[in-house]
């Protein structure tokens, strides 16, 4: 299945918000994510608490120790739309 990816608005303003050296581990992990979101060696995991909020899977990708990317899937179609600490599972 070919999947299409889109990233929010708000995702890139606290994107280019981020320190380089982060940016440059946000842009290697996301050439692993548009292969298979679910790599292994991305911590790839399902949100519950944001799940049951949202009515629908919010799931995480491990970008380094306290970075996570949140994003969601709607059949094909994968939008990432919030990235920060773990305060964003609040």
């Amino acid at each position: 299945m070919k999947r299409i990816y889109h990233v929010t608005e708000v995702f890139w303003k606290k994107f280019y918000a981020l320190p380089d050296d982060q940016k440059h581990l946000l842009r290697q992990a996301w050439v692993k994510f548009q292969s298979d979101p679910f790599d292994p060696t991305l911590g790839t995991h399902k949100i519950r608490v944001l799940s049951v909020r949202a009515g629908q899977p919010i799931y995480s990708v491990v970008i380094e120790k306290d970075l996570r990317v949140l994003f969601v899937m709607k059949g094909a179609t994968i939008t990432s739309f919030e990235f920060g600490t773990h305060s964003i599972y609040r």
